[in-house]
């Protein structure tokens, strides 16, 4: 399973779907999420909770716990983000409209063939739904 920053998110900041996604978690199988994801929830929780907040530490602990590693992103992955923005990203045409994080999350998850755990409806816009 490879997980997205808005799960993460979801996850430190308490959200609804924190419980939900906990239990996911816990699944067998390898996780991944990206250091792009990584940067993305440190920034989310900052912004939620202040700049004076440890997100970096916030984020390494649930890392940790749920035994999430991150993915390596290599120039074997070019082709997939550019097709992935092609399809899916944002001045696409397609409802999905997924940013620069949310195409690093889809391609990791379409590379390594595994479903992706994430917050909100732009990726049921995609063949990963």
């Amino acid at each position: 399973m490879h997980v997205d920053a808005s799960a993460l998110t979801a996850m430190l900041l308490r959200e609804p779907e924190r419980d939900e996604f906990i239990d996911r978690l816990t699944l067998p199988g390898n996780k991944t999420t990206s250091a792009v994801s990584v940067l993305e929830t440190i920034m989310a929780v900052r912004r939620a909770l202040g700049a004076g907040t440890d997100a970096l530490e916030a984020v390494r602990s649930i890392l940790d716990k749920a035994q999430i590693e991150i993915a390596p992103i290599d120039e074997s992955l070019i082709d997939g983000l550019a097709d992935t923005h092609l399809r899916y990203g944002k001045g696409s045409g397609s409802p999905a409209r997924l940013n620069l994080g949310d195409c690093f999350s889809y391609a990791l998850a379409k590379r390594a063939q595994v479903p992706l755990l994430y917050k909100g409806d732009d990726f049921s816009h995609t063949d990963l739904a």
